[in-house]
């Protein structure tokens, strides 16, 4: 809204807003706020989804089959179930949230008991470490302890 208003400002500033220049400015800020929606992550017992613009991507944590990390610019973490179910999402979304952490986790435990799990531990040890370090630094600074 605030990108929109903007726009809309400048323009009129210009002299050049017309109802046209308007609907054009409008179309353009909501394209980028659809773009730039990050997708929502929920989950549950057994479960992980993301909810994005146009789909939702579900994947059973009980039955992970593979967990791979991709590095680069942007980091994404992809799991993928026995179902066929795959979804990719941002780890540091789990590294924020470490109640979403524990279920993905204890999904992913139940998966490497009954053997399902091929590939993936690496990246689920180093995301784990993450979510320590993080939750770790989190309650120094609410003690006030931190350097």
């Amino acid at each position: 809204m605030g990108f929109l208003t903007l726009l809309l400002v400048v323009d009129a500033a210009y002299g050049t807003l017309s109802t046209l220049r308007s609907g054009f400015w409008a179309a353009l800020a909501l394209t980028l706020f659809l773009i730039l929606l990050p997708p929502r992550v929920t989950a549950g017992p057994g479960w992980l989804a993301t909810r994005g613009l146009f789909r939702t991507r579900r994947v059973r944590t009980d039955r992970l089959i593979s967990v791979v990390w991709s590095d680069g610019v942007a980091q994404r973490l992809v799991l993928k179930d026995s179902e066929g179910g795959l979804v990719p999402l941002d780890p540091r979304v789990l590294v924020d949230n470490p109640c979403l952490w524990h279920l993905l986790d204890a999904g992913a435990r139940v998966s490497q008991e009954r053997g399902t799990l091929e590939c993936g531990t690496v990246a689920l040890r180093r995301l784990s470490s993450k979510v320590d370090g993080e939750t770790a630094r989190a309650v120094f600074r609410a003690s006030g302890m931190d350097a």
